[in-house]
C-alpha cells in the first residue's frame, strides 16, 4: 500500500487533481525550507509568512505539505498548483529582485508530467522484479525540488517511450562509430557483447530517446560514414530512476547516457570534464570501498566509448550489474522508492521500527563515513544513488552505491565542503527522509537516537560538531533554479536538525 500517495489523493481519483496535489507537494516543501518564515505563534506554526509580499500561507503539514492556502481579505482561499506557481514567481522576483520565466514553466511541465505518468500507469502492468518496480516508482520524485519531474517541456509522445515511471522498457539503438573516429577508456568490452559491428568499426549502443533528440546534428557522420545504424538491441532494457541509465538485466549492466533534456537542476550530458575525470575518481571509490569491512558494493563505472565528433553527445558509460555484489537471497531496492512508496516496501509490512531502523543504519551509515575518513573520497549518498538490500523478511542487511559521477575527492574540494556535502546527501537528503517515511507508520518512535549512536561509533573529528549543531545544510533547489546557478553548484539552507536534541538508548 503506497501510504504518502493515499493521503494525498482527493477521494474522487481524478487525475488532473492528483497530479496538482503531487506536483504542490516538492514545491510547497522547497519555498518552506528556503523562502518562508515560520509565523511566530508556537501553536500554529503549519502558517508562514512569504517576506517578499507579506502575504500569509497555510498548508496541512508534514513531509508532502498539501492543501496550500493563501489570506485574502475574504478568508484563507485554497491554491491550485497553477496559482501556487504564480504565488511562488512573484514572491521569488521580490525576494530575489530577479526575473525567471523558466522555471515556471518549468514547474508547469513537471505537474503535467506527473498527469502524464498517472495516466500511463492505470494503463500499464507494474513489473514483477521487485528491484526494478523500486527503480520505477518515482512518480513525486525529489521532495525538495520545485520541478522535479520536468521532462524538457516536449510533447508526451517524444518522452513516454522511457519514463521509468511509466513501467518502460525498450531496445536500445545499435550504431557503429568508424575505428578512426572512436573513443574509449576504461573496460567497455561488454558494449561489444550487443551486437555485431562491422569491419573497421566499433560498436556504439545510443539512447532512441537521446538520438531523437541529436539525429539532425549527425546527418554529416552518416552521411560520409564516419557512423551507421545497425537497428536495434535484440533485448530490452529497463530505465532506471535516473532516466538517462538503463539496467540490461540479462547482460547484468547498467549503461549511463548523455540526455539532452534538463531533469531537475542538470542537462543531463555526459560532459567531457566528468568522463575525463571519470577513471581516476572511480578507481578511488573502488578501493576505498575494497578496505572496508562492510558487506557494502560499489557498482563501479568501468569506463566509456564515445564518437570523437560528438563526444558528449554520443557517450556512454558501462556500470557494473548487481548480481555480482549482492549478498546471496538479498534483493536490492531502490532507496528513494522507500520514501516514495511502491508495491513491496518493506515498510510497509510487519516489523520492530527500532531493529529495522538500526539495521538500516548499520548498513548506510558506515560506507560513506569510511570512505571519507581514510580515503578522502566524499560520496553523493543521496537516495537515487543508494540501493538497499533486504532479506527474505524485509531487514536490511547490505547498501550498494552508485554512480561516480557526483563523487568528489580531497584536495580537490576542501575538507569542511566536502564533509557539508556528505552531511546533506546521507543525513538531509537520504536519512531524514528513510526516517520520515518509517515514523509516519510508527508514530511512537523516535529514530533519532538511534542515529546518534550510529554516528558517534565512527572516529571523525567532524561527528561532535555535527551533534551539537543546531542546524543541518538543506539545499536550495528553488532558488539555485530560479537564480539560474550552474547546475553543478551547492548552496545550503540551514534546517533544523533533529540529532542536537535526541538522546542515545537508555539515557535519562
Amino acid at each position: 500500500m503506497e501510504r504518502e500517495r493515499v493521503e494525498l489523493m482527493p477521494p474522487s481519483g481524478d487525475v488532473a487533481a492528483r497530479a496538482d496535489a503531487y506536483a504542490a507537494a516538492p514545491l510547497l516543501n522547497c519555498l518552506l525550507r528556503e523562502v518562508a518564515q515560520p509565523c511566530a505563534d508556537p501553536r500554529d506554526r503549519r502558517v508562514y509568512r512569504l517576506p517578499g509580499s507579506g502575504r500569509l500561507l497555510r498548508v496541512r503539514p508534514g513531509r508532502r505539505p498539501a492543501g496550500p492556502e493563501v489570506r485574502t481579505a475574504d478568508g484563507w482561499q485554497p491554491l491550485g498548483h497553477t496559482e501556487l506557481v504564480k504565488l511562488v514567481a512573484e514572491e521569488l522576483r521580490r525576494h530575489t529582485g530577479l526575473s525567471n520565466h523558466e522555471l515556471p514553466a518549468e514547474m508547469i511541465d513537471s505537474r503535467d508530467t506527473v498527469a502524464a505518468l498517472l495516466e500511463a500507469r492505470a494503463r500499464a502492468t507494474a513489473p514483477q522484479d521487485p528491484y526494478t518496480r523500486s527503480e520505477q516508482s518515482l512518480v513525486t520524485g525529489h521532495p525538495h525540488h520545485p520541478a522535479p519531474k520536468a521532462r524538457g517541456g516536449g510533447p508526451v509522445a517524444s518522452w513516454l517511450p522511457y519514463a521509468p515511471e511509466a513501467y518502460a522498457r525498450f531496445p536500445l539503438a545499435l550504431l557503429a562509430v568508424r575505428e578512426d573516429q572512436a573513443e574509449e577508456e576504461g573496460d567497455t568490452s561488454a558494449l561489444d557483447a550487443l551486437g555485431q559491428a562491422p569491419p573497421g568499426y566499433r560498436l556504439l549502443p545510443a539512447h532512441p530517446w537521446q538520438l531523437d533528440l541529436v539525429g539532425r546534428d549527425l546527418a554529416g557522420a552518416f552521411a560520409d560514414g564516419r557512423l551507421l545504424r545497425l537497428g536495434t538491441t535484440a533485448s530490452e532494457v529497463r530505465p532506471t530512476a535516473a532516466i538517462r541509465t538503463v539496467h540490461a538485466p540479462g547482460a547484468d549492466l547498467f549503461l549511463k547516457f548523455s540526455l539532452d533534456v534538463r531533469i531537475t537542476n542538470d542537462v543531463r550530458r555526459l560532459w567531457r570534464h566528468d568522463l575525463r575525470r571519470l577513471r581516476r575518481t572511480d578507481t578511488a571509490v573502488a578501493r576505498a570501498f575494497a578496505a572496508q569491512d562492510e558487506p557494502a558494493a560499489w557498482l563501479s563505472d568501468r569506463g566509456y566509448r564515445t564518437a570523437r565528433f560528438a563526444f558528449e553527445e554520443l557517450a556512454v558509460v558501462v556500470r557494473d550489474g548487481l548480481r555480482g555484489h549482492l549478498l546471496p537471497g538479498a534483493t536490492p531496492l531502490l532507496a528513494a522508492a522507500l520514501a516514495e512508496g511502491f508495491d513491496g516496501n518493506p515498510l510497509d509490512g510487519p516489523l520492530d521500527p527500532d531493529h529495522w531502523w538500526r539495521a538500516y543504519l548499520r548498513q548506510v551509515v558506515p560506507p560513506p563515513l569510511n570512505a571519507f575518513a581514510r580515503h578522502g573520497v566524499v560520496l553523493e549518498a543521496h537516495l537515487q544513488n543508494s540501493l538497499i538490500a533486504v532479506d527474505a523478511a524485509g531487514l536490511p542487511v547490505q547498501a550498494v552505491f552508485r554512480d561516480a559521477e557526483g563523487v568528489k575527492l580531497l584536495p580537490e574540494v576542501s575538507r569542511p565542503s566536502g564533509w557539508e556535502r556528505l552531511v546533506y546527501c546521507l543525513v538531509v537528503n537520504h536519512l531524514t527522509e528513510i526516517a520520515a517515511a518509517l515514523t509516519e507508520r510508527h508514530p511512537s518512535y523516535d529514530p533519532w537516537p538511534a542515529l546518534r549512536e550510529e554516528l558517534t561509533r565512527h572516529d571523525l573529528p567532524e561527528i561532535a560538531g555535527l551533534l551539537a549543531s543546531p542546524a543541518l545544510p538543506g539545499k536550495t533547489n528553488l532558488l539555485l533554479r530560479w537564480t539560474a546557478a550552474d547546475g553543478a553548484a551547492a548552496r545550503y539552507h540551514p534546517v533544523p536538525n533533529p540529532l542536537v536534541s535526541a538522546s542515545p538508548r537508555g539515557a535519562a
